[in-house]
């Protein structure tokens, strides 16, 4: 079968490899739809932590069952998703019942060889029902689970104004749930055209961009001076992670969804006087899966308005670097093998 392989920062290539066997208590899924992350580009630019070369990339994913074993339920031709970070079951976060976060997990694309291959093999207890989904719908749901688990880490309700920082999949997903948690929800950005998506596909009432704004001056005008209740990190970048501690209300929550190398710095007599509480939020887990599947079945979201390119896994290499410019306009790259 074909394989799209990272094999160092700034170099993709195809590479022949045996199709996967089946396992006890695994199941091999056809691969049919990838979505490109921003994990995955940042892979490729060598920003990405927890990372190591070689590697198959690729986590946002959907297919069919080809073979199963150890999986009640799952049959032979469906269609399905699945959780992509594979948890021991023992340690003290999995029996916390926070598996998301197990001290031995192993993220598929990153900790392990990922979904950019014609088959995968997984195992039998993290498949998803794909629910009368389609192939795209399916592999959006990681993503927006993502921002799913981020608004519940917060435990937004309707009281909280949220705001998000960065407009990318994960930002605009974090912005959906806000929304659907009733709260009033806040996008900051530098690029206008993301600006753009959020106001009129996903509808968010009120946007800011860091370089032509006095964000701190809005905030305060948008929120009568009480500042933000929620402030929530989808950028992964230092300077903007660092940046937002300022805008964070007495008595607010920081949530740290974005991931970067470096060491984050903030005034501690400042975090204090507000008795703040900074926080991290690490994937996802089946509850949030599931709340994603009934969202979009309840029609509270609509993923595929995310997606803004499509290609062919045989086209990817030839793609790729490009996503990581923002003048293409990129939202969601969807790659498909059909």
């Amino acid at each position: 079968m074909n394989t799209l392989v990272c094999t160092h920062p700034g170099e993709i290539v195809y590479e022949e490899a045996e199709k996967p066997v089946l396992a006890p208590g695994y199941t091999i899924i056809k691969i049919r739809r990838i979505g490109i992350c921003g994990t995955d580009l940042h892979a490729f630019e060598g920003t990405q932590p927890y990372f190591n070369y070689p590697r198959i990339l690729g986590h946002e994913l959907s297919g069919e069952i080809v073979e199963t074993d150890g999986a009640p339920g799952f049959s032979v031709g469906e269609v399905v998703t699945f959780t992509p970070y594979f948890n021991c079951g023992k340690c003290v976060a999995c029996r916390a019942g926070k598996p998301n976060c197990c001290t031995e997990i192993s993220v598929f694309g990153v900790h392990i060889d990922g979904g950019m291959a014609e088959y995968v093999s997984v195992p039998s207890y993290a498949l998803v029902h794909g629910d009368g989904l389609s192939f795209d719908e399916l592999a959006l749901i990681e993503p927006l689970a993502i921002g799913a688990h981020g608004i519940e880490r917060a435990g937004v309700t309707p009281n909280d104004t949220v705001l998000v920082v960065g407009a990318g999949p994960i930002g605009l997903g974090t912005m959906e749930f806000a929304r659907i948690a009733g709260a009033k929800v806040i996008a900051l950005d530098i690029d206008d055209a993301r600006l753009g998506f959020c106001r009129d596909k996903i509808k968010v009432p009120h946007t800011i961009n860091g370089l032509t704004e006095n964000v701190h001056e809005r905030l305060s005008e948008l929120t009568q001076g009480d500042m933000p209740t929620v402030v929530i990190d989808a950028t992964g970048n230092l300077k903007a992670i660092n940046n937002a501690f300022q805008y964070l209300a007495h008595g607010g929550r920081y949530v740290l969804i974005g991931l970067q190398k470096g060491d984050i710095s903030f005034s501690h007599p400042d975090f204090h006087k507000k008795e703040a509480t900074l926080m991290s939020s690490r994937n996802a887990t089946r509850q949030d899966f599931e709340k994603v599947i009934n969202s979009m079945k309840a029609g509270l979201i609509d993923p595929t308005t995310y997606i803004t390119h499509r290609v062919s896994f045989e086209d990817v290499k030839n793609h790729f670097s490009s996503w990581l410019d923002p003048a293409t306009g990129v939202i969601k790259a969807m790659v498909m093998l059909d």
